[in-house]
């Protein structure tokens, strides 16, 4: 879910700009929990879903904040 999530948005504000930096940061934030919650599978099946979860959590939060746009699946998020 995480992976379809990262799949389908882009950063949204003007590259120039804070937002866009922020919205970069959330973006890096959510891969490092995608791969950090990959690295725990299959034996460690808690912590992965733990960081899947806060990646997850971080960007949807940045989706909600309008710092992202939707090219995929809108039903992914909380919009």
């Amino acid at each position: 879910m995480l992976t379809n999530a990262l799949e389908g948005v882009t950063p949204a504000p003007d590259q120039k700009t804070a937002m866009y930096a922020a919205a970069c940061s959330i973006e890096e934030k959510a891969r490092s929990y995608l791969d950090g919650g990959a690295a725990h599978l299959p034996d460690d099946l808690i912590n992965a879903l733990v960081l899947f979860s806060y990646g997850y959590g971080w960007l949807d939060c940045g989706v909600r904040a309008g710092l992202f746009s939707i090219s995929g699946d809108r039903h992914l998020f909380t919009i």
